[in-house]
């Protein structure tokens, strides 16, 4: 699968009194670029959720480099990195004119909405992964 970025700006409301992105923000940011790389392969977290399924983070490993400040226009990507029966991570890096500022692995767990367990992926997300990662892993 290749590689899915988001365009996204520094508004004053992401930073700190001097203009310094606020640490959780760029988690924020990655939040937004999963669920648009989700939205990419035709699938809603919406629809996921009226079918009784929630996408939820499971395990975060976060390192930040350089600061973003406020007014930059920042790049989000998302790459697959491997997946299994209702799990999923993700590699994202916030970068600002090609230089990288905070890199995440990001783990996701698909579960049942009601009972809070995990549950597989559905058909079509499945088989996306499938065809994205040459050989899933447990």
């Amino acid at each position: 699968m290749s590689e899915f970025r988001l365009p996204v700006r520094v508004y004053i409301e992401d930073t700190d009194a001097g203009g310094i992105v606020y640490y959780v923000n760029y988690l924020k940011y990655m939040e937004r670029a999963r669920s648009e790389w989700l939205r990419a392969q035709g699938i809603t977290q919406r629809e996921l959720f009226e079918d009784g399924i929630q996408l939820v983070v499971h395990r975060l490993e976060c390192r930040y480099a350089k600061p973003a400040r406020l007014d930059d226009a920042l790049e989000v990507s998302v790459a697959v990195l491997s997946h299994g029966r209702a799990r999923l991570s993700f590699g994202q890096v916030v970068s600002h004119r090609g230089e990288p500022l905070c890199e995440a692995r990001v783990d996701i767990a698909c579960i049942d909405a009601e009972r809070l367990r995990p549950k597989p992926w559905p058909s079509a997300l499945a088989d996306l992964l499938a065809q994205s990662i040459a050989q899933p892993q447990a």
